[in-house]
This record gives structure tokens, sequence and C-alpha cells, in this order.
């Protein structure tokens, strides 16, 4: 019998006006009724608990417990009874046995019981074989199976989204579906990242110096219902000052997810290792590190970048040549040697420009040629500013 929590018991109820023919009849029936709630009789939910009627359904993540009893029906002692219990699925078959150790001898209406556990990992058909090995009294060794044959179900749909930052951030996006019929009480999703990276959540809001959710006080999630959760990632300062750490497909981490359902039944899911592939910045890499959101019109600000040989073998001398474009306009000298630069190193600038033009505006205009190679890397569009007149005052 597998070993499940109850379910609340529910009637129906039958009731009437006092004016009708029955009378009270049928509200003194509710009210003496042991299973009603005293005061609301006419409530559907009781008071009392009821057992599982029959096998229910089974989600991955959740915990299989069965209990197993050998009663022995004849009117003689069996010997040297053995039980064991198996689950076989489509890729192993597990002992989930609590003992292999045979019990001595068995008298007659005695009975051998067991309860197993087991935390389902596996979708699809699942089968608990239950063998059953004893010795009679004339000495005749003794063997019998039995199947019991059961289906795993998927409990949630997880979809993931990866977006790259103008920085080395990246935000992970996990849409979470409840697919089964039951509401549930989403206890915990975290993301445990990769030791590459360090995890930010942005699932909550700061009211009044506490962390509220964004999904309110109450974490259900009805069926067929889908939360989505946002989580910010940062290379680590270690891999982060290695630029050739970072490339191709790296390894983000993995989602953990613990639910309780029906009288807190308890759930948990694992994803396996989530990966994306990391942009491509070609041989030199140029980002802002600082740069001011609002800039008045006509008055120089100025911005840091940050220019990183991503090759892992040449060494570059670099030449910055600085366009003005019809908005945005640099201050300083045009084509001035940065010298050389290693494999895998980075420097960092700092620029000065100004803006004739209000309104949002794109910085443009920056050149980086490597004279070794004679070759010429255009950036524009690094960033954008938002530019006021100097009569609007800029927060700082």
């Amino acid at each position: 019998m597998r070993l499940t929590k109850p379910t609340l018991f529910t009637n129906i109820p039958v009731t009437c006006e006092e004016k009708d023919l029955p009378g009270d009849l049928f509200n003194q029936l509710m009210r003496d009724d042991p299973s009603t709630v005293r005061g609301a009789e006419i409530l559907m939910l009781g008071e009392m608990l009821t057992l599982p009627q029959n096998f229910g359904n089974i989600f991955l993540g959740e915990t299989f417990s069965s209990y197993i009893s050998v009663h022995n029906d004849s009117n003689q002692i069996v010997k040297d009874i053995l039980v064991k219990a198996d689950l076989q699925t489509s890729s192993q078959r597990l002992n989930l046995s609590a003992s292999n150790a045979a019990v001595a001898e068995l008298k007659p209406d005695c009975c051998i019981d067991d309860v197993i556990h087991h935390e389902v990992k596996e979708i699809g058909t699942h089968i608990l074989v239950c063998a059953v090995s004893y010795t009679t009294q004339g000495g005749e060794k003794m063997y019998f199976r039995k199947f019991f044959k059961f289906q795993v179900l998927k409990p949630l749909d997880v979809k993931t989204k990866f977006y790259n930052a103008e920085t080395d951030e990246v935000f992970l996006e996990a849409q979470i579906q409840n697919i089964t019929t039951s509401p549930m009480f989403m206890e915990k999703v975290s993301l445990e990242p990769s030791i590459m990276y360090n995890v930010t959540e942005l699932n909550s809001v700061n009211q009044a110096g506490e962390c509220v959710s964004t999904f309110g006080s109450r974490a259900y999630l009805q069926p067929m219902d889908t939360r989505q959760y946002l989580y910010c990632l940062k290379p680590k300062k270690e891999f982060a000052e290695k630029v050739g750490i970072i490339k191709g497909v790296t390894v983000i981490g993995k989602l953990d997810i613990v639910w309780k359902t029906n009288l807190g039944e308890r759930g948990r899911l694992q994803t396996s290792q989530l990966q994306r592939m990391a942009p491509g910045y070609g041989d030199v890499r140029l980002s802002l590190e600082a740069i001011p959101d609002t800039v008045n019109l006509e008055e120089p600000f100025h911005v840091t970048c940050k220019i990183t040989n991503c090759s892992s073998e040449r060494t570059m001398d670099l030449v910055l040549e600085m366009c003005n474009t019809s908005s945005i306009h640099w201050c300083g000298i045009s084509g001035r040697q940065l010298g050389k630069l290693h494999p895998s190193s980075s420097l960092c600038l700092a620029l000065t420009l100004l803006s004739s033009v209000q309104g949002l505006q794109s910085v443009s205009g920056l050149r980086i040629t490597d004279t070794f190679l004679k070759r010429t890397y255009e950036y524009d569009d690094i960033a954008q500013v938002c530019v006021v007149s100097s009569a609007v005052k800029v927060e700082s």
C-alpha cells in the first residue's frame, strides 16, 4: 500500500428552509453529523481526514513511500523468510529493502512489515517488485513475486532564457509552470551558481527596510500558472580578469526548486547544469566601466573605458582615434599611442566628451588600431546618455 498524506473529508450539504415540508430535519441531521464543522454545517469541507482510496498521482521529485506486509495465511510455521523490494525504472533497478537479513520464522496469522522510501528522480513507468522466499516445515523452499506498476509524472515545466548585459553580467530568467492539477506552495526557488559566478536574486523589493517578495505574501502557484524568476550573475574577480576563460560554452549553475502540495507533501527538483554561449568579442574588447546617466548640454562629462586584449597569444600595439558625430564631440588628442597590450590583459582610459544635442544620445566614434597587423576596430553605440538643458539640475 502506498503511504500518502490524507485528504480533508468533504460532504454534500442538504438543507432547506424551515417553512418547507422537512422543516428543520435536514439541518438537525447535519448538526448531528460528526464530520461537519460545528457552527458551519453547510460547508462542504469537514474537520475529519480521509485516508487514500487509490494510488493517486506521484510526481518527479516527490518521495515514494510504501507499506509492505507479508502475512502467513497458513496454519504452519514457515522459516527463513526473506522479503526483498526492488524498484525497476527505465534505466536502473534499485534495492529499497531496509534489511537483507532473513527472518528466522513466521507463525500463523503473523506478519512481517516494512516501510520503504525512495526519492523519485525519473519520469515514466516504474515497477515495484516484491519478492518473498521461505522454507516450509517439510524443508521445501518456496518463492513468489508480486509486481506493482505506476507512472511518475512531470510536475513542473521549466524554461530558461539568458540575457547578456553590456558588462560581464548575465541575467537568467527562469519560467516555472505548474502542470499538475492541484495548487503548489513554492517553498524555495534558488540558483546555485557555478564556481565562476556570484549570483544575486532579483525576486524581491525593499519596502521600509524589509525585503518583500515580488509575488506577494502567498507563494501559491495554481494549476497551469507560470512565474518568472530573475537572477543576475557576475563573474568572480579572479575569472573576470582572465578574459580567455569566459569564452564559448560556459556553465552557469543549476536551479533548485522545492515545493509542497497536499497537507505538506514535499517535492524537490534540481535542473541539470545550465549552459550558455558566451558572446564573442573578437581580438579587442572595449567596455565602459563608468558613465553618467544624465549630463548637461554642451558641458564636458567623463567616461572610463576598459580595453582588453582577448587574444591568448599575441601582444598588440594600439592607437586610439576619436571621431566626432553630429551630436557627440570628443575632447582630447586623437591618434594617441596606448602602448603595448599583452595577451589577456586590460587597460583603463579616462575620456572626456560633450554633447551638442539634447535627448537620448548614443556614444560612438571610437577607433582602435593595432599597428602590428594594421587592423582597425570600430566601436559605435557603446552606450547612451540622456542630455538635458543646463537649466535642468542633474542629480548626481
